[in-house]
């Protein structure tokens, strides 16, 4: 979703659009959260693809959001979303010039709604990546919210539970279960667990699509640690990953491995007493 030479989509006389360099895809990024990336449209091809305002009025922008955050957070940062993704362009500066110098939002949503329809071939992402009215709700509500301060409001704003806000884990029976956040946000579904001293084992139930693991450190360091590492599950995209740990009291870090997942956010505190 990064701008192009169809980023202005402008009739023709005015001024050619501006090219935005596209990132580098994750080499672990699952399919259903790829980088929603484009290099270059032909300025017809928002025409071609059928990228028409018909149905604006129509659109879901609840949806809309439910559906960016699971299917293309994980890759971009959009800031009233709450992503964090460092694989594909921040949409939010890639936008936020040609706002400001009067670039209509219906213009926006076009471009978004044509680079999902019509990925650049040699990206990582997939073509129709969400598809049908799917698509539409999800430029509509890019297209309102990109490079705008402040917060979603209303129903938006309750749209996405927050990232790690869900109830603290509690270890039973020498057993703990930190899922990830199954909207695909770059979060566990907690970001606080307890567990007594003694054995445990760790299960990270994720059912988002997007790659993850849970390592642990001890001590709390937030978004970056001095490590080491004391124990962390494979990387999977589905499923349960585990890992198991002898915990003595004190404080305790778990975190996500996948490079940048922890710096956006995909970590939190362990208690052991």
């Amino acid at each position: 979703m990064t701008r192009c030479p169809a980023a202005d989509a402008r009739p023709h006389g005015r001024s050619p659009a501006r090219r935005l360099p596209a990132r580098r895809p994750a080499r672990r990024c699952a399919p259903g959260a790829r980088t929603l990336v484009a290099l270059a449209l032909p300025a017809l091809a928002l025409g071609a693809a059928g990228c028409s305002l018909k149905s604006a009025s129509n659109v879901n922008e609840i949806a809309g959001k439910r559906q960016f955050v699971a299917k293309c957070g994980s890759c971009h940062i959009l800031a009233r979303a709450g992503t964090k993704g460092i694989v594909g362009p921040n949409l939010d500066e890639a936008f936020r010039q040609g706002l400001s110098e009067g670039e209509a939002r219906s213009t926006v949503r076009g471009i978004v709604e044509g680079q999902i329809l019509n990925p650049n071939p040699e990206g990582a992402m997939p073509k129709n990546l969400v598809a049908g009215a799917t698509r539409g709700d999800v430029a509509a509500y890019v297209s309102s919210v990109v490079a705008r301060p402040g917060q979603d409001k209303g129903l938006l704003a309750t749209a996405v539970q927050a990232p790690g806000a869900g109830k603290p884990a509690v270890e039973k029976a020498g057993k703990l279960q930190i899922p990830a956040s199954p909207t695909g946000q770059l979060a566990y579904s907690t970001a606080k667990a307890s567990a007594k001293p003694g054995p445990v084992t760790v299960e990270m139930p994720n059912m988002s699509g997007v790659t993850h693991n849970i390592a642990f450190e001890a001590g709390e360091h937030g978004s970056s640690g001095p490590g080491p590492v004391l124990g962390s599950s494979k990387i999977i995209s589905k499923g349960t990953a585990t890992v198991s740990l002898t915990l003595k009291p004190g404080s305790y870090t778990f975190f996500c491995e996948v490079p940048g997942h922890r710096q956006a956010g995909m970590y939190g505190a362990l208690s052991v007493k």
